[in-house]
């Protein structure tokens, strides 16, 4: 038995169905997930777990958002322009996945697609004798991170909770402007201060100003974004960025 059911590799890889070359010792299989099959670049990325073994190619999201994939898939065919550093490069844009309702796979179609770059970044780098980046790819839950700020910014809140929570919170923020792809996922669905909107912003501005592709999950239209939630923000995010409608009712708690 190969390890290949584990390592994100094991549609590209050649050599996945040996059970004699496809172990955890395999160098690729420590690189992307680590010596203990939870580490690595594949933990950094920080896409949860449930979705760290999904593609663009094997999403279970595909069968109902047929037209959605067809951009997507086109989309991802770009990722090779990672490796163009002429200054006349064409850039990777941004994609901004919306639906009203929820549950139509617009998140695991967002980790599809980083996933996919991953898996293009590791290779492209291998091929080209580059040392492949600690964190290409960075996936931001918007919610999780504002319940991050939320955490050290109420009165009275213990250290032993708002340090803690701090530090995650600028570490987010960090890796959300640096990592060359992010996943923004479910953005202005909720309540929010000046001050974490302002933070949101800056991630946002950061990488639009400096070229940097993002996935934006929403279900809130990208039109409407300066009403709900911030114009700032929605007058950054549209910049370079194609809208992917995803249609239906929520499939959640139905797939396996």
């Amino acid at each position: 038995m190969t390890n290949a059911p584990s390592c994100i590799l094991r549609e590209p890889c050649r050599t996945s169905s040996d059970p004699t070359v496809c172990t955890r010792l395999c160098p690729h299989f420590i690189a992307l997930h680590g010596a203990s099959g939870m580490g690595g670049r594949v933990a950094a990325a920080a896409i949860p777990t449930d979705y760290r073994q999904v593609t663009v190619a094997n999403s279970v999201a595909r069968a109902d958002q047929a037209k959605a994939y067809a951009i997507v898939e086109r989309y991802c065919e770009t990722f090779e322009r990672q490796f163009d550093e002429s200054p006349q490069a064409e850039r990777i844009k941004s994609l901004y996945l919306y639906s009203f309702a929820t549950g139509t796979g617009k998140t695991t179609t967002a980790a599809a697609i980083a996933n996919t770059y991953l898996i293009g970044h590791y290779i492209g780098s291998i091929q080209r004798n580059r040392r492949p980046l600690n964190r290409p790819v960075y996936f931001l839950d918007v919610n999780d991170w504002q319940t991050q700020f939320n955490a050290f910014n109420r009165p009275r809140v213990p250290d032993h909770i708002a340090e803690p929570a701090s530090a995650a919170y600028y570490r987010a923020m960090e890796y959300g402007r640096e990592a060359p792809f992010v996943v923004m996922d479910d953005i202005g669905v909720r309540d929010a201060s000046d001050a974490f909107r302002a933070d949101l912003h800056a991630i946002i501005n950061h990488r639009v100003t400096n070229r940097m592709p993002t996935v934006y999950t929403s279900n809130v239209a990208i039109e409407e974004l300066a009403d709900v939630f911030d114009k700032r923000l929605a007058d950054r995010v549209r910049d370079q960025c194609a809208v992917v409608p995803f249609v239906g009712e929520s499939k959640r708690g139905m797939r396996k």
